[in-house]
């Protein structure tokens, strides 16, 4: 499994995301789209950013009774994205019927993975307001563990988790991991963070970066700085 930089592009608007990426015109990067910029601008952001020539990563973070979420998942497979994902806490029959929505005909599909915690969750609020009592490092994995026994090809997690649910799961386990930011930035709402060189050492797949490369002066050489940091 090849590694990569997906940018974050939590825009309001097409307009806005277009001369974000405007500013590449050598690369393609990877890109991820959440839920700002598809809840303003619908499955046609998704297919005018993939007739640019991006991959994209289509963070919509399902979470609903199980056949719902099926239903969901078959629209979303005709939108010819890379990766999907879901909240891995609605369940492993929520998660199983997410995969038979989500594969075509021909039975090919996008890759799903699995939230397990948000990066901005920490212990004290998880054991205070989600009233999980158990370590969150121990949530985690017991997450991507049932994320993998449902059939999902992997999770987004801390970067500071991918190296041990590699070792819990498989090296072809795929560990994507928001949470990145540069030495010395701010942390903004993450709470679970670490650099790219460091993400790239513990072992995760794809980094997700939003604001440090997004609100950088040079979109580009922020990029850049990253994929150096991040694959080498």
């Amino acid at each position: 499994m090849g590694k990569d930089v997906i940018i974050a592009c939590d825009f309001a608007s097409a307009e806005e995301t277009y001369r974000f990426l405007d500013n590449f015109t050598e690369e393609k990067p990877f890109v991820k789209i959440g839920m700002e910029l598809f809840y303003a601008e619908g499955p046609a952001i998704v297919r005018a950013i993939k007739a640019r020539g991006h991959k994209i990563f289509l963070d919509l973070k399902l979470h609903d009774i199980p056949n719902t979420v099926k239903k969901a998942m078959s629209v979303l497979s005709n939108l010819d994205v890379d990766i999907v994902n879901l909240h891995a806490a609605g369940g492993s029959d929520m998660m199983k019927g997410a995969i038979e929505g989500l594969t075509r005909p021909d039975g090919t599909r996008p890759l799903l993975i699995a939230v397990t915690q948000l990066t901005s969750i920490d212990q004290a609020r998880m054991e205070n307001e989600l009233l999980i009592k158990e370590p969150l490092a121990e949530v985690v994995m017991s997450y991507a563990e049932n994320a993998k026994n449902a059939g999902l090809d992997g999770v987004v997690c801390s970067p500071l988790e991918a190296g041990v649910v590699h070792e819990r799961c498989g090296k072809d386990f795929c560990t994507v991991t928001p949470g990145i930011r540069f030495a010395s930035a701010d942390a903004g709402d993450q709470q679970r963070i670490t650099t790219p060189a460091e993400a790239n050492k513990i072992g995760s797949d794809y980094i997700v970066v939003g604001r440090p490369i997004t609100k950088a002066e040079d979109p580009v050489a922020a990029y850049r700085r990253c994929v150096a940091e991040f694959i080498g």
